[in-house]
């Protein structure tokens, strides 16, 4: 065989491999962040649906409890440097090695296991495509590392200790991502919206921080059980209370909950300020999704009051159908998108 037509065959083995990677394996880790990503215009979709499947991964290895938090730590720091070009090709096959085995999702294994395959396409990317997912990542990644050292192995539960910590991880891991949606549409698009791009960067932050707070509460209940409280030590002392009292005094801890949730439906209606400033009907379409994801999961929580921490909380795959499909009809009308909002903020 010449070396033209190895070349060639490489070339399209990476091209399914990409293929598969923004196909069946986005959907499968992603359950409604894929939809918003099918909808978008297509020079968005890439660069989007890879930094996404970027910080998935991150989170993957964070997430492995086979291993200790050192050992996550550490390889964690290997992908940080391999999404930034700053280390070689076989650490990564090292990684992919060890840790794809151990993920019982198998969808999550088959990310693991197509990590060479993600960075060979960030590698194809446009430029400044690139430039911006190694930012984004690079504060994604800061904020995971920053959390497996913050938690780290010893009995008891451990809190952050103050209202700050809470909202800059909230912003490493999500508010950025926010920022990075903006950026990327104000570069691609004419006119991609009715106001300032520093306006929508401001709603875009607000917006990806309200959306992590809204994981926080929803996971509390586990989090505590796994020895993490993300609601602040500060707060706790006022109310003479201490992370491990919260699973035991529910009602007790209800203020500071719904001090919390509060500020996440604060986000949340930051993300439909910037949805309706969208001109693009697609893209105001997919910024809007997760709003409404949002809205009906903080009803969720509201309802479920002091049980919420013993119960876990997931809005149906059917009532996610069901808010596409106005969506669609609708082209994404502002007037519809604010209608369903307040309809499920309910």
């Amino acid at each position: 065989m010449s070396d033209a037509s190895r070349s060639l065959g490489r070339s399209i083995k990476s091209a399914l491999s990409i293929h598969r990677l923004r196909g069946s394996i986005l959907r499968a880790v992603s359950r409604s962040f894929y939809l918003s990503v099918r909808i978008l215009p297509r020079r968005l979709r890439d660069p989007v649906a890879l930094a996404y499947l970027l910080a998935r991964a991150s989170d993957t290895i964070t997430d492995t409890p086979e291993v200790s938090r050192e050992t996550r730590a550490d390889k964690l720091r290997t992908l940080a440097r391999a999404i930034q070009d700053q280390t070689t090709g076989h650490e990564i096959v090292v990684l992919r090695s060890s840790f794809a085995p151990l993920q019982k999702d198998k969808s999550e294994r088959a990310l693991i296991e197509s990590l060479p395959v993600c960075l060979d396409w960030l590698d194809q990317l446009d430029a400044a495509d690139r430039a911006e997912i190694r930012s984004v990542l690079e504060k994604i990644n800061r904020g995971q590392l920053r959390d497996l050292e913050r938690f780290h192995d010893r009995k008891g539960i451990i809190a952050l200790e103050t209202s700050a910590d809470l909202d800059e991880y909230t912003y490493l891991v999500a508010g950025c991502v926010g920022e990075f949606w903006t950026r990327l549409c104000f570069r691609h698009l004419r006119k991609f919206a009715a106001r300032s791009e520093n306006e929508i960067l401001e709603f875009g932050k607000r917006y990806g921080m309200g959306l992590q707070l809204i994981n926080i509460l929803r996971d509390a209940g586990a989090d505590l059980r796994a020895g993490r409280c993300y609601f602040p030590n500060e707060e706790l002392a006022a109310l003479r209370m201490d992370a491990s009292q919260i699973l035991r005094e529910p009602e007790r801890f209800q203020p500071i909950y719904r001090k919390w949730l509060k500020k996440a439906e604060h986000g949340v209606e930051a993300g439909m300020q910037y949805s309706r400033a969208i001109h693009n009907r697609r893209i105001r379409a997919a910024t809007a999704m997760p709003a409404l994801i949002g809205a009906r999961t903080l009803a969720l929580l509201r309802e479920a009051g002091a049980t919420v921490l013993h119960r876990k909380i997931k809005v149906p795959r059917r009532e996610v159908r069901a808010m596409i499909a106005p969506l669609v009809f609708t082209f994404a009308a502002r007037s519809q998108i604010s209608a369903m909002f307040r309809r499920l903020s309910r």
